[in-house]
């Protein structure tokens, strides 16, 4: 029998499930499933290489499908087989989904989601490293939040590390939520310009669009009300490479017979995936909370920023990837969430997630991109962490966004590979 399930586009590819504790502090704990996807190289299949996880953006994102050989993918598998992770409630491994919970209460719920941060993210990964190669140690990637995973892999278990390598990615090792959205509200601020100013049209058809959610109930093809702060929302793609041309097209012909047409309505359903993956909105504050709550940190901060203020008249600026608690009225499928989420959004006793001590003395080699206009993870915070990390190497750009793993991947871990 072959080591591999399947050949594809000059990759090996092989599919591994792993049984796993939903909660590691309870002997007798109820159990999940944990998907792996490993990939090599066809003309390496004989050679030994050693292990890169992936751990992806989010939180609450499966792992990439990788559809053609390319990218950072390409460049990885040269040096090594790579694990690709969908992380616990993601993709192949246990969702979080509500027909998983159906007969559970908002307390139970709340119980359930909070074992689903990058603490039992990463204590999954050492389970399945144990499981495949022992005491042998690895190396990981994380993009973004995964970049949040692999600060906190290095804060417990450095000794199951070889290499860490992390683009867009070093979290605030103790900064309260509250002056993080401070800070990243105002980037948002500085990517609408942006926007505005390289797409002359964008705002009057922005406004146009939003004008007419004013006065007028529209809904989505599947039936959710379409509100203007919904629409804001679109503004998550600021800080994406190709978001802000995609987002001036998806505008420009947003009107048939002065209605919103079925084409555009559909398009913009394609462009918020909050509700194909809850723990995005339900976790995301609550990632960055040690042992305070988050209260739902980015709608009071909000307060603070008149300009985002979307009534007629005013200039319409896109929020970005800020959550707000009445999404969970106005997302069909976030509805049946709304009394966890607010449990979790009160919760003050959330455990520690980095170790400034064992960071300080780290040994473990780590090579950091950090992007100087990333809309999502401020830079300041970024390189304040990796004055914190021992035997840490940063590569500072302008070059490139948010997703320049994703847009030039090949050349980004080239760069870091190479450090």
């Amino acid at each position: 029998m072959n080591n591999y399930d399947y050949k594809y586009s000059k990759m090996v590819l092989k599919d591994h499930e792993f049984s796993v504790p939903l909660d590691y502090s309870k002997k007798q704990s109820k159990k999940i499933t944990i998907f792996v996807r490993e990939i090599f190289r066809e003309e390496y299949l004989p050679k030994n290489l050693p292990y890169l996880i992936f751990f992806q953006g989010g939180p609450g994102y499966e792992s990439p499908r990788p559809i053609t050989f390319s990218g950072w993918i390409n460049k990885a598998s040269k040096d090594y087989k790579i694990l690709l992770l969908d992380q616990r409630g993601t993709g192949l491994s246990t969702p979080v989904s509500f027909d998983n919970l159906l007969h559970s209460d908002d307390q139970e719920i709340a119980d359930y989601l909070m074992l689903f941060r990058a603490d039992n993210i990463v204590k999954d990964a050492e389970f399945i490293r144990k499981r495949l190669i022992g005491n042998n140690k690895w190396s990981i990637l994380g993009q973004s939040f995964g970049g949040f995973c692999a600060v906190h892999y290095l804060s417990f278990y450095p000794e199951s590390l070889e290499k860490v390598f992390i683009t867009g990615g070093l979290p605030p090792l103790d900064a309260h939520c509250d002056d993080i959205y401070r800070s990243t509200y105002k980037r948002v601020i500085f990517k609408n310009k942006v926007f505005f100013n390289t797409f002359p049209k964008a705002q009057t058809n922005a406004r146009s669009i939003a004008n007419h959610l004013l006065k007028n109930k529209v809904y989505l093809p599947n039936g959710d009300l379409l509100t203007v702060k919904r629409f804001q929302q679109l503004g998550l793609s600021l800080g994406f490479s190709d978001g802000m041309a995609t987002l001036n097209y998806l505008f420009e012909n947003a009107f048939i017979n002065k209605k919103l047409s079925y084409v555009f309505l559909k398009n913009f359903m394609s462009h918020q995936t909050f509700d194909t993956n809850p723990i995005f909105t339900i976790l995301h504050e609550a990632c960055y909370a040690q042992n305070f709550s988050t209260n739902w940190s980015a709608m009071r901060v909000l307060d603070e920023f008149s300009e985002f203020n979307p009534d007629e008249g005013n200039q319409l600026l896109f929020t970005g990837e800020m959550l707000y608690p009445w999404m969970l009225d106005i997302y069909k499928n976030l509805k049946p969430f709304k009394g966890a989420a607010n449990i979790l959004a009160n919760k003050d006793d959330w455990p520690i997630l980095y170790n400034k001590n064992i960071l300080k003395l780290n040994k473990v080699p780590v090579f950091a991109a950090v992007y100087e206009n990333d809309m999502y993870v401020d830079r300041n915070y970024s390189l304040k962490t990796a004055g914190n990390i021992g035997n840490i190497k940063i590569w500072e750009t302008n070059k490139y966004e948010h997703n320049g793993l994703r847009s030039d991947g090949e050349y980004i871990l080239n760069k870091l590979f190479n450090m």
